[in-house]
C-alpha cells in the first residue's frame, strides 16, 4: 500500500507539480504520524503542511479581600488561534519555527455593578483602537525546540505593548515538555523554576512563581513586620495525542496581603484555555538549512522580542507639579499625628521620587518655616537620588540656624524603610565636615548604626559604604577617650546589631564602666539567640553573680534577663532563682516580677521555669514572697487575626525609696515577627542625698537624670535632664512646665512596590504604602520640696495605609484600592511620693477615643469606549477610651493618692 501510492505520487509528479508539492507533504506527515505512533514522543510538535485551528479563551479577575461586599472586576476575552509549521531542521525535527496568527479577538465585560445586568461584548476594534486592532491580527512567529520556547519573533508593526502582551501570554502555553521533572523555564513570568508530572498523554505543569526572576521594579520594607505576604499559585493541564497539543488550561492566582491586616490587599486570577478545533491542509514548510536562513527569506521582517512581560511605564495625568501641590488652598499640617497630614505626606512622597535635583531643590529653598520639616520628612523617605542630592545640597550642617533641620534629616534617615548607599554617603560626608552642635555629631552617629543595619537586611553589607561606616564605628569606639564619646559609639553598635562586633561589647559589658556596661548588655540582648554562645553566656554568669567585681543593679538585671530569654539552661534559671535572696530586696523583687512575665509570654521559657518549680525546695513561699517597691507589668493593648500588640512597665527603686530607673514599652507581634514599636526609660541617679543614703550595687555619683528611647526598634540619642546638683536646681526653678518632645515627625512604615507579569501577557502592579504621623512628649518633675516624682509619657499617633492593585493595560485597566487610617493618643503616667515610709506609687496607662476608618473601591475602565465603572465601600468606627488595669494594689494605691489630703492644722 505504501509502495503504491509512492509509486502513484512520483509518476504524477511531473505533470503537476504543485499537486505533487501537497502529495509529497501528505507523505511525510503520514510517515511521521506512523513512527510517531510506533514509538515514544519526545516532545510536542507541528506536523508540516497543516494548518491548526484553537480557540484561545482568557479570564482575568481581581478583587479585594476585605469581607465587605465590594464586586469583582472581571475581563473575559476570546479568539481564533491559527498556527502552522513555517520550518523545521531536518537533522532535529523537534526544532521548529512556527506560525502563529490571533482572529476574532473579542472582549466581554461582565457586570460588577447594579443596574448592569448583561455582559458587553466588543471586538478587538472597538476595545483596542483601529491600529492596535490591526497589529493585534499581524502574524508573528515562535522557536520551538523540543517544547521549549527559545525565542519570539514580530513585525515592527506590532511592537506596541498592549498587542505584544497578549501574545507573549499565548505563546507562553507552548512551553512544555513531555518528560517528568523539574527545571528552569523562561516565559512571561520571567525565569522560573517549574516542575512536569506525565501521565501517558496528561501533562501537569506547577510553577514556582516566588522562585521567578524578571526585570520587573519591585521593592519592599526591611522590616518584615510591615511587609506583604504574596502567596502565588500556577498550574497548567495539558492534554496531548502524539505529540499534539489537543487542549491547555492554566490557571494563576496571586494573594497579596499587607502583614499587619490580612483584610487590604487582592486576589488576582488569570485563566487560559486554549482548545484544538479542526486542522486542515495548510501552506506547505519553508526550506532552509538553519532559523536565520529562514527569517531572511520571509517577506515579513519579523525581529526577535523577549517573551518576558516588559516594565510598565506608568504616568499619571492628573498629578499636580511640586508647586502646584505646596502653594494649593490645602495648609500644610502642623499636627502630624492627624491622619489628614499623613495622607499629605503620603503624596509627597510620590511626587518628589518623579521629581528632578533642580525641582526639590527648589522647593526646600522657597518653602516656609512650617512646611520644611514636612518636605524633609518626604525627601528623605521618597530615597531618589534627587531628592537626596537636593537635600544634600540644601543642608548645612555647620550652620547653626539649621540645626533643627539637620535633627529632623537625621532622624527621618533612621526610619527609612529601605535605605540607599546614596544616604549613608551623604550623612558620612557631612559628619566629616564642621559640624557646628556636638548633639547632631552624636545624632549622626547614632544613626548610622541604625542605617547599616538596615542595608545589612538588604544583602548590601558588603558595599563600600556600608564596610567604611562600619570601619567608622568599630575604630571611633576604640580611639574615644571619654565616656560620653564611647557611650554614643556603643549605642550605634546597638543599632547596626553586627555580629562581628560581640566580642568587642562583651569586652565592655564585663569590663567596662557602669553606664558603657549597661549599653554593651542592652546592645546584646538585640542579638538573635543563635549568637549567644556559650562563651557569652559565661561572661553574662559572671557580671550577674558579680564574681569578679560589682556591677549596677542595671547590668546585674540586663545579664540575667539575656540569661533567661535566649535558649535558657536550667542551670542558669535554677542559679538566678537561689541568687535571689542574696540580691537587696529592690532588685530581687524586680527580677521575680520579669521572671513572671517571661514565663508567662515565651513558651520555651514556660516550659523550663515549669520543670524546675516541680522542685519543692524551689517552689515555695520563702522564694516568690518578695518585698519592696519595684515592680514590673505587662498586658495586652490590642489583639487582632494578624497581630497583637503588648504593653510592659517596670519600675526599680533604690533601698531608700526613691526611683532608679522606670521603663515603659509598646511591642508589636505578627506572622513570627517583632518589632518594639517604643521604649521610653528614665534613669535618676545621685539623688541620695535626699535620704542620705546609696544604695549597694550603684556607684556614687552627681545627680541626674536622663531619657533613653527606643522607637521602631531604632536607638535614639538619649536627653539628659540635669547633670549636677546646680543644674538641677537651675532646672527647676527656670522650668516652663512643657513637656520635651522625644519625636515629632513623619514616618515611611510600609514601602512595597511590585509588578507581576501574568500568565496570560496582562501586567499587575500591586503597591502598598503606610505613613505614621508620630508626636510623643515626656516630662520628668522632682518636686524637692514635696518630696514628690512625677514621670509622663505622653504618644499621639495617626496611621494611613494606602492600597492599590493595577490589572490591565492601555485599553483595559482595573484598579482595586483601599485606604485604612486610625488616630490614637495614649500616655503613661508614674507618680511617685517618697516622703512617706513606705513609698506610695501610682502607674497609669490610658487610652483616649481612637477614630478607625476603613475604604475600599473598585474601578474598570476602557478608554477607547470611554466607558467607566466605579463602586465604593467604606467603614469607620470608634472605639471608647479606656484605662488599662495593672493590678489590684496599684488601682487601690492611685485611688488613695487622688483623694484631697487634709491640712491636720485645720
Amino acid at each position: 500500500m505504501l509502495c503504491s501510492l509512492i509509486l502513484v505520487t512520483s509518476s504524477g509528479s511531473n505533470m503537476y507539480p504543485q499537486a505533487a508539492a501537497g502529495h509529497w507533504t501528505l507523505l511525510l506527515s503520514l510517515l511521521h504520524i506512523i513512527s510517531s505512533a510506533k514509538g515514544h514522543v519526545d516532545f510536542p510538535f507541528f506536523s508540516p503542511g497543516i494548518l491548526y485551528q484553537y480557540h484561545y479563551m482568557l479570564d482575568v479577575q481581581a478583587k479585594h479581600l476585605s469581607q465587605l461586599s465590594v464586586p469583582e472586576s472581571r475581563l473575559t476575552a476570546e479568539a481564533t488561534v491559527q498556527t502552522h509549521l513555517l520550518w523545521r531542521n531536518n537533522s532535529h525535527p523537534g526544532e521548529q519555527l512556527v506560525h502563529v496568527q490571533m482572529l476574532d479577538f473579542k472582549i466581554r465585560q461582565s457586570p460588577n455593578v447594579k443596574n448592569e445586568a448583561t455582559s458587553m461584548h466588543w471586538s478587538s476594534e472597538d476595545v483596542l483602537g483601529k491600529e492596535n486592532a490591526t497589529n493585534l491580527m499581524l502574524p508573528f512567529l515562535f522557536h520551538w525546540n523540543s517544547g521549549k520556547v527559545e525565542g519570539l519573533y514580530g513585525t515592527i508593526e506590532e511592537s506596541s505593548r498592549q498587542t505584544m502582551d497578549l501574545k507573549r501570554g499565548l505563546i507562553s502555553l507552548f512551553q512544555l515538555q513531555l518528560l517528568s521533572g523539574s527545571l528552569t523555564e523562561d516565559d512571561v513570568s520571567g525565569k522560573c523554576q517549574v516542575s512536569y508530572n506525565v501521565s501517558k498523554d496528561l501533562i501537569t505543569k506547577t510553577k514556582d512563581l516566588l522562585s521567578c526572576t524578571s526585570s520587573a521594579l519591585e521593592f519592599t520594607s526591611t522590616k518584615k513586620i510591615f511587609g506583604v505576604q504574596w502567596q502565588p499559585t500556577s498550574t497548567s493541564s495539558y492534554s496531548l495525542k502524539d505529540g499534539l497539543i489537543q487542549s491547555v488550561v492554566s490557571e494563576e492566582n496571586h494573594v497579596i496581603s499587607l502583614n499587619l491586616k490580612s483584610t487590604i490587599g487582592a486576589r488576582i486570577t488569570s485563566r487560559q484555555q486554549m482548545e484544538l478545533v479542526s486542522s486542515t491542509a495548510g501552506p506547505v514548510e519553508t526550506s532552509g538549512q538553519n532559523l536565520q536562513e529562514v527569517l531572511a527569506q520571509l517577506p515579513e521582517k519579523y525581529q526577535l522580542t523577549s517573551i518576558n512581560g516588559q516594565l510598565l511605564k506608568r504616568t499619571c495625568h492628573q498629578c499636580p507639579s511640586l508647586e502646584t501641590f505646596m502653594a494649593g488652598d490645602r495648609p500644610v499640617g502642623t499636627d502630624v499625628a492627624k491622619e489628614s497630614s499623613v495622607r499629605h505626606f503620603h503624596t509627597l512622597v510620590q511626587m518628589l521620587r518623579h521629581a528632578k535635583k533642580s525641582d526639590v531643590f527648589h522647593l526646600l529653598k522657597k518653602a516656609s518655616k512650617t512646611s520644611l520639616p514636612l518636605l524633609v520628612d518626604a525627601a528623605v523617605a521618597a530615597q531618589s537620588s534627587a531628592s537626596l542630592a537636593a537635600l544634600s545640597e540644601f543642608l548645612e550642617f555647620s550652620d547653626k540656624k539649621q540645626v533643627h533641620l539637620v535633627a529632623k534629616f537625621l532622624l527621618a534617615a533612621a526610619f527609612v524603610p529601605r535605605p540607599s548607599k546614596g544616604l549613608l554617603h551623604i550623612i558620612l560626608e557631612k559628619l566629616s565636615e564642621l559640624v557646628t552642635d556636638p548633639s547632631l555629631m552624636e545624632s549622626g552617629i547614632v544613626i548610622i548604626g541604625a542605617i547599616v543595619r538596615n542595608m545589612c537586611q538588604m544583602k548590601l553589607c558588603d558595599l563600600k559604604e556600608v564596610e567604611y561606616a562600619k570601619a567608622t564605628l568599630v575604630e571611633g569606639l576604640k580611639q574615644a577617650n571619654e565616656v560620653s564619646e564611647k557611650k554614643i559609639y556603643l549605642l550605634s553598635l546597638k543599632n547596626a546589631q553586627l555580629p562581628e562586633t560581640i566580642p568587642l561589647l562583651l569586652e565592655y559589658a564585663e569590663n567596662g564602666p557602669g553606664v558603657l556596661s549597661g549599653i554593651a548588655l542592652s546592645a546584646l540582648q538585640s542579638f538573635p539567640s543563635e549568637y549567644i554562645t556559650n562563651k557569652v553566656k559565661k561572661a553574662l554568669r559572671r557580671i550577674f553573680h558579680q564574681t569578679q567585681r560589682k556591677y549596677e543593679r542595671t547590668s546585674r538585671l540586663a545579664a540575667a534577663e539575656i540569661l533567661l530569654v535566649k535558649d535558657p539552661l536550667h542551670m542558669d534559671v535554677i542559679n538566678i532563682l537561689l541568687a535571689l535572696d542574696k540580691m537587696d530586696a529592690e532588685i530581687s523583687r524586680l527580677l521575680l516580677a520579669k521572671i513572671q512575665i517571661i514565663q508567662h509570654s515565651q513558651d520555651q521559657v514556660r516550659k523550663v521555669i515549669q520543670d524546675i518549680l516541680k522542685d519543692p525546695w524551689l517552689n515555695n513561699y520563702s522564694l516568690f514572697s518578695r518585698t519592696g517597691k519595684s515592680s514590673a507589668f505587662s498586658g495586652l493593648l490590642a489583639v487582632s487575626e494578624d497581630m497583637l500588640s503588648t504593653y510592659g512597665l517596670e519600675l526599680l527603686f533604690t533601698e531608700t525609696g526613691l526611683m532608679r530607673q522606670s521603663v515603659s514599652d509598646v511591642t508589636l507581634f505578627s506572622h513570627n515577627h517583632r518589632l518594639q514599636v517604643s521604649q521610653v526609660s528614665f534613669e535618676v541617679q545621685g539623688l541620695e542625698f535626699l535620704m542620705e543614703s546609696l544604695a549597694e550595687g550603684d556607684e556614687s555619683q552627681d545627680a541626674t537624670a536622663g531619657m533613653s528611647v527606643i522607637l521602631l526598634d531604632v536607638q535614639l540619642r538619649p536627653v539628659v535632664f540635669f547633670h549636677g546638683y546646680t543644674d538641677l536646681l537651675t532646672k527647676i526653678f527656670s522650668s516652663t512646665g512643657e513637656p520635651i518632645s522625644i519625636f515629632k515627625g513623619n514616618i515611611l512604615l510600609i514601602d512595597h512596590l511590585q509588578e507581576i507579569s501574568l500568565q496570560s501577557g496582562l501586567p499587575a502592579i500591586v503597591e502598598f504604602q503606610g505613613g505614621l504621623g508620630l508626636d510623643i512628649s515626656s516630662d520628668l518633675g522632682i518636686n524637692l520640696w514635696d518630696q514628690e516624682s512625677k514621670t509622663s509619657v505622653k504618644t499621639r499617633a495617626g496611621l494611613a495605609i494606602d492600597f492599590k492593585a493595577e490589572v490591565g493595560t492601555d485599553y483595559f485597566q482595573a484598579d482595586v484600592k483601599a485606604q485604612a487610617d486610625v488616630e490614637l493618643t495614649y500616655r503613661v503616667d508614674t507618680v511617685i511620693k517618697f516622703f512617706e515610709n513606705p513609698v506610695r506609687i501610682c502607674l497609669q496607662l490610658a487610652q483616649d477615643q481612637l477614630f478607625y476608618r476603613e475604604l475600599f473601591s473598585l474601578s474598570e475602565s476602557f478608554p477607547q469606549r470611554n466607558v467607566t465603572h466605579k463602586t465604593r465601600k467604606g467603614r469607620r468606627a470608634t472605639v471608647p477610651g479606656r484605662e488599662f488595669p495593672l493590678h489590684h494594689a496599684n488601682s487601690e494605691m492611685c485611688r488613695l493618692m487622688e483623694e484631697p489630703q487634709l491640712d491636720p492644722e485645720l
